[in-house]
């Protein structure tokens, strides 16, 4: 099993598909992010994310649906969460994440071969991988006050990293 995991995101007609494949960590969550970003400022319907070939995944990527979470309750949009192991559950509940998501069995939750496929695979700058960290443990925080105390100290590491990152540019 590879130890990265993949991502297909699609959307057709204000209907996105997030399929996960393998390992779910914070080297795929940047453009799980820029999806994140980019629904700010856009209405959707609804957003189903397939975990039917998820093997695991960390806070980050957690962090990153949880961004997805938000959006999508201010806009009254539902948010599935399909297929989801009992271990992948298990993660997204204990960091307070319930609340967010539908989980339901879902056989139709697989992308249709790609059809309106957003993609952004493009390798993250560090910086860029640091601030999708950052952000991700941010609201998990912010999402459940039991998490402040398990991601404080990853929150006060990695805005370390980038204040460096960003005195090291100013040099």
């Amino acid at each position: 099993m590879a130890n990265t995991g993949d991502l297909l995101i699609t959307n057709k007609g204000g209907s996105y598909r997030i399929q996960v494949s393998g390992r779910a960590t914070f080297e795929c969550a940047p453009s799980l992010r820029n999806l994140a970003k980019k629904l700010e400022t856009e209405s959707f319907k609804e957003i189903r994310i397939d975990l039917t070939k998820c093997s695991w995944m960390d806070s980050t990527f957690m962090g990153i649906l949880a961004m997805l979470a938000l959006r999508a309750r201010k806009l009254n949009a539902p948010i599935y969460v399909c297929n989801a192991s009992e271990q992948n559950a298990g993660l997204l509940c204990g960091l307070g994440l319930k609340k967010f998501f539908q989980f339901i069995t879902d056989d139709a939750a697989e992308s249709e071969n790609g059809e309106g496929a957003w993609n952004d695979d493009a390798p993250g700058a560090p910086d860029r991988s640091a601030r999708t960290v950052l952000e991700a443990h941010q609201t998990l925080m912010n999402v459940d006050e039991q998490n402040i105390k398990k991601f404080e100290k990853v929150v006060g590491m990695v805005q370390k990293d980038i204040d460096r990152m960003n005195e090291n540019k100013n040099n």
